[in-house]
């Protein structure tokens, strides 16, 4: 039969599985691939609730989905092109993913009847239901041909079947016409103790390969050219590894050792591997008994003189809340990352969410401000990091860094920044002179200096009891704590004058409609501005990186449009703010679901605010 090449600008692809099916490692190498070839991309990891739940059941379904192309990406996709079905639940639960006229290639083996009752689906098998009469089904058993491709391996049966990830691997990279050698290279060294496996796994990868190039049922490929970058070195990253990076980045620019202290939780602990891998850049990592022992340990260290950074989700955060406010009463810097999920309590540790605003700017007991600051996509991670970092240690204050799972997780090629094209960070450090010390004596900026312990003549109290103004004494005075209470304020809005003002990312600077963003809703919004912008309609798209304090023109850009749409995967919380400052009536669009938002969900908003 004659084989067909399709060009296509954009593709996105669903990988679905059991939890130990490897659709992770699958899509992070079918990513890898994609980002070495020089497309843009972008990705969403959804890992099942439950650590380990019952295998075959919807519960248990693990999926990838990436969206990569030859023109610039925003978000993993709305809908799949291909989705690719390893079992009865893998498909019951994406089923709806799939586009009209999108390709499904399904494990046979996955929809015997033990899996079928598993996927609760004994009634109606999923590959016969009506919602599939529009897609392109391809029924495969990848379990028996990667069984055959293994036949004189000896490796158990059990070990074989775990390679048949691999199998799908190398099928998607014929389908797309794409390069096995660098999933080769990863599984060489993976593996590098273990020949077996290394030659399983790889004669795997090629059978999925040569199986796509034989098989008569498969007669279309698609070709997707590179995007059309800005020239640079690039890598794939995740948003943790951003964070990470930025956090290196800037003490090296800062001139200042780094002291990381956390205590693991999903989805932050991916940020203490990343930082333990690089010891040599004068990174001291410590897995703390507690939450509180982490910030506080951050603490001690930054008050030594170094970067004292910890991190952790709204759960641990609740946990360190005192101790941030030990961090504001002595004015020294430390970096908190909250890398957010559904709450409250324990909530869903694996997805997504946005409900930690209220939180990063008001819960601590007391008037006890902080900056806060918001990563937006795992490539801009590292410059709100960097930011992050220099506010903190030009303003001598805690600032607190908003991160999600999704961006945490996600992935999306990253350019190198030269070190030379760095902002300068620099500490404001106190040097003994003849005068008396005065450890809360203050700049233009209202801030203190940095006095390294062991310095002569640099001696003070610290504590967390009200310091008496100037000398950082003990004062129970009332006049006193008022006034230290509104400079610790105005210091923190102060920083109003120290960060960009507020620009219109794309589309119109005044009009009908505004959408205000902020965090991982950015490549939804940027995706549906693009498309209503093509329809002519007249919309501006505001994308907010810092919440505390605000940007000082953020109010006049508001009112020059007639309504404003705030999206948000909470129940209303950056509207609120809004409101209460601006006293700017905003339309809410809310989504407490575990998952982003999608571009279409943004476009329809907008278009039911014109009717």
């Amino acid at each position: 039969m004659t084989e067909v090449k399709e060009k296509r600008e954009q593709i996105t692809v669903l990988f679905a599985g059991d939890s130990g099916d490897g659709m992770q490692l699958t899509g992070n190498q079918f990513t890898s691939t994609h980002a070495l070839f020089g497309n843009d991309i972008s990705t969403f990891p959804n890992f099942p609730a439950e650590i380990r739940a019952p295998q075959g059941t919807v519960n248990g379904v693990s999926g990838f989905q990436v969206k990569f192309g030859s023109s610039r990406i925003f978000t993993p996709g709305d809908a799949a092109d291909v989705l690719v079905a390893m079992n009865a639940a893998a498909l019951k639960a994406n089923m709806h993913k799939l586009k009209k006229g999108g390709i499904l290639i399904a494990n046979t083996a996955g929809f015997d009847s033990k899996n079928l009752k598993l996927a609760h689906c004994e009634n109606e098998n999923p590959l016969e239901s009506e919602k599939l009469e529009d897609v392109q089904v391809y029924d495969v058993d990848i379990t028996e041909l990667t069984m055959a491709a293994l036949e004189d391996s000896p490796l158990t049966k059990k070990e074989k079947l775990r390679t048949k990830n691999m199998f799908v691997l190398g099928f998607l990279f014929w389908m797309f016409n794409r390069s096995l050698k660098s999933t080769e290279d990863y599984i060489t060294e993976k593996f590098s103790k273990l020949p077996d496996v290394i030659d399983a796994n790889i004669s795997v990868l090629k059978a999925g390969y040569n199986f796509g190039d034989t098989s008569e049922a498969f007669t279309s490929r698609y070709h997707v050219e590179p995007a059309s970058l800005e020239p640079g070195t690039y890598r794939s990253i995740m948003g943790n590894q951003g964070v990470a990076i930025g956090l290196i980045a800037a003490a090296k620019k800062a001139g200042l050792e780094m002291f990381y202290g956390s205590y693991p939780i999903t989805p932050a602990s991916d940020i203490l591997h990343e930082l333990a891998k690089h010891k040599n850049f004068t990174v001291r990592t410590f897995q703390a008994e507690d939450e509180i022992a982490a910030v506080t340990s951050a603490i001690g260290a930054s008050f030594g003189g170094a970067l004292g950074v910890t991190a952790s989700s709204g759960p641990g955060i609740a946990l360190k809340t005192e101790a941030i406010g030990l961090a504001i009463m002595l004015e020294l810097p430390l970096v908190v990352v909250n890398v957010q999920r559904g709450g409250p309590s324990t909530g869903l540790p694996t997805k997504t969410e946005q409900a930690d605003l209220l939180q990063a700017v008001y819960g601590r007991n007391g008037e006890a401000p902080i900056p806060v600051v918001a990563a937006r996509s795992p490539e801009e991670a590292f410059e709100a990091t960097y930011e992050a970092v220099r506010i903190s240690v030009e303003h001598m204050t805690p600032v607190m860094l908003l991160s999600d799972g999704y961006i945490a997780n996600g992935a999306s090629p990253w350019k190198f920044p030269e070190a030379s094209c760095l902002k300068p960070i620099k500490p404001l450090y106190a040097e003994k002179t003849e005068e008396e010390y005065m450890p809360y004596a203050r700049d233009e900026k209202l801030v203190r200096k940095w006095a390294i312990p062991g310095t002569e003549g640099l001696e003070h109290r610290i504590g967390g009891l009200e310091k008496e103004e100037l000398t950082g004494n003990v004062s129970y005075d009332p006049d006193n704590h008022e006034k230290m209470v509104k400079t610790r304020a105005e210091k923190i809005e102060k920083i109003a004058d120290y960060i960009p003002e507020q620009e219109i990312d794309n589309g119109s600077d005044s009009g009908k409609v505004l959408i205000l963003s902020w965090g991982s809703t950015y490549g939804a919004v940027k995706t549906a501005i693009g498309d209503l912008l093509k329809d002519d309609y007249d919309v501006g798209h505001v994308h907010l990186r810092y919440l505390n304090p605000l940007p000082r023109n953020l109010g006049e850009v508001l009112t020059k449009f007639d309504k404003v749409i705030v999206p948000e995967m909470n129940d209303g919380q950056l509207i609120h703010i809004i409101q209460s400052k601006y006293n700017k009536r905003c339309i809410p669009l809310n989504k407490i679901k575990g998952i982003p938002f999608t571009s279409t969900e943004i476009v329809e908003s907008v278009k039911e605010s014109y009717a």
